[in-house]
């Protein structure tokens, strides 16, 4: 091994796992030391468990192919072997819970792609450009789980970093009041057309749990660290209703977004704000950070899924149609890419700012 940090990826043959193991294969800081996954995978090499269900573009990375995987479920093995770990488990929340819990409480960070502790107040949920700041609330958590270096920090719903970076961006102007409706990929359930063929042609207006994540999460995001209950405060000052339905795209979620503002930005303020947005991993350099966090893009057709999704290798986002509204003050599109900035490849900049804040370190 290298002196990279060792990092673990339990859950790693399902389609987020996949992802992790793509990415992390030339990362310059991690290195995958273990592969784990459920008891009827464990034992199997990770080539020949994924084996006619390989969901990325890319073939299954030489150094991980012939990995034996570990039982996910025996969490000091697992431990024993890494710095850290990228959580894609799929459990039901009590369990997944539970088992990120013991991770954290044998000394080994995890940084998770669930929603199981995405609405325990002293986890954080971090978008790196958004809210780093709310990694000081790790010092409690550790104080809760009577750990000196294990803690959980998790990633928010993919759908949402359709939308959610464009207010970010514009917070300063004071949101008030957002409608959200999201187009989302199958890719978002784990499936492929090949999984999924009546999806072909099809849309789904409902996809279980979507609309609370969407018009919860960005409060918690947009909160503040309370010292005095040692726990996340989510912010109170925006108010979001949602809809979401699923869509035949593979890869790429989309938003169609209405917002009020207490300010009254121009076109050109909004736009300014968008493209000069931009957060501590750009001013850090880390490795999966893109350039430019949000694109304004000014064609009336764009951002298109097909042409738009792998802005900044899928980590950035697009942004495009925004003008007034005869209800609304103003509306836009927005676009992300769901399973690279919205699931593994966000956790994995999420560890790279935990590492840069010295809260991911080597054992």
């Amino acid at each position: 091994m290298s002196d990279k940090l060792k990092v673990g990826v339990i859950g790693a043959t399902g389609m987020v796992g996949q992802r992790f193991i793509t990415i992390l294969a030339d990362h310059p800081w991690f290195e995958v030391a273990v592969v784990a996954a459920s008891a009827h995978s464990a034992g199997k090499t990770y080539g020949d468990a994924v084996d006619g269900r390989w969901k990325m573009d890319k073939p299954v990375p030489d150094g991980v192919k012939n990995m034996v995987l570990l039982d996910a479920s025996h969490v000091d093995e697992v431990a024993s072997q890494v710095d850290f770990v990228f959580s894609a488990i799929k459990l039901d929340k009590a369990d997944t819970r539970d088992l990120e819990d013991k991770y954290a409480k044998t000394e080994t960070p995890v940084v998770s792609n669930n929603s199981a502790h995405r609405w325990t107040p002293d986890v954080p949920m971090i978008v790196p450009e958004i809210n780093p700041q709310h990694a000081d609330i790790i010092p409690y958590q550790r104080q809760r789980l009577g750990t000196e270096r294990g803690f959980v920090a998790v990633k928010p719903n993919c759908s949402i970093q359709s939308y959610t970076p464009a207010l970010s961006a514009w917070r300063k102007f004071e949101p008030t009041q957002v409608i959200a409706t999201t187009y989302q990929a199958i890719s978002g359930a784990g499936k492929t057309f090949k999984d999924w063929p009546e999806m072909v042609g099809n849309v789904i207006p409902y996809i279980a749990g979507e609309e609370e994540k969407s018009e919860r999460e960005p409060l918690k995001i947009w909160g503040n660290v309370d010292e005095a209950t040692k726990s996340i405060v989510p912010d109170e000052g925006t108010v979001i209703t949602s809809q979401c339905i699923r869509v035949p795209v593979l890869y790429g979620h989309t938003a169609a977004a209405f917002v009020n503002f207490k300010q009254n930005p121009t076109k050109d303020d909004l736009i300014e704000a968008l493209e000069s947005y931009s957060g501590e991993p750009q001013e850090l350099g880390l490795p999966s950070a893109p350039k430019q966090f949000i694109q304004y893009m000014t064609q009336d057709d764009r951002p298109q899924v097909s042409l738009d999704v792998n802005f900044e290798h899928g980590m950035g986002i697009s942004i495009g149609r925004l003008r007034e509204d005869k209800i609304f003050d103003w509306k836009f599109v927005g676009l992300s890419h769901n399973t690279a900035r919205g699931a593994a490849g966000g956790a994995v900049e999420c560890a790279e700012l935990l590492k840069a804040k010295g809260y991911i370190t080597a054992k």
